[in-house]
């Protein structure tokens, strides 16, 4: 069993190991897995999917992204509430909610990150950019 101890130095920020910065303000930054064999960029996972590589890296994305695909929940909540798939500008999808009428998101509109994790179930938050991408119209 390994038990990190404070005086021992860690790796470089970004390294195969999938370590950052423990330093760095992670509370508003969403963090992913690039492979560092295939390159994949994936969320949360224990093995790239492409390759089945085991080395993944952890990187910062920078929160901008696209919604692909947006339901209404109405269970376990006591109001309405969405649940988004979005790609993000990196190549990977994330689970996450958007703010706004849950009505008004569409596939397509543009996202940003407002929240890494929601303090109640632990998901990103984005908020919808201004001008939405309508691919149809």
């Amino acid at each position: 069993m390994y038990h990190h101890s404070a005086s021992t130095s860690g790796p470089a920020a970004g390294s195969a190991t999938g370590l950052l910065d423990p330093a760095a303000d992670a509370r508003d930054a969403l963090l992913f897995q690039r492979c560092t064999w295939c390159g994949t960029a994936m969320y949360h996972r224990l093995l790239c999917p492409v390759c089945q590589g085991s080395e993944l890296r952890t990187e910062r994305s920078e929160g901008v992204g696209t919604v692909r695909h947006s339901t209404v929940v109405h269970r376990n909540t006591p109001a309405a509430r969405n649940v988004s798939l979005v790609e993000m500008a990196e190549g990977f999808v994330v689970r996450g909610r958007v703010m706004g009428p849950p009505v008004g998101i569409h596939s397509g509109d543009r996202v940003r990150l407002s929240t890494a994790k929601d303090p109640v179930r632990g998901e990103p938050v984005f908020q919808l950019v201004d001008e939405p991408y309508r691919a149809w119209t």
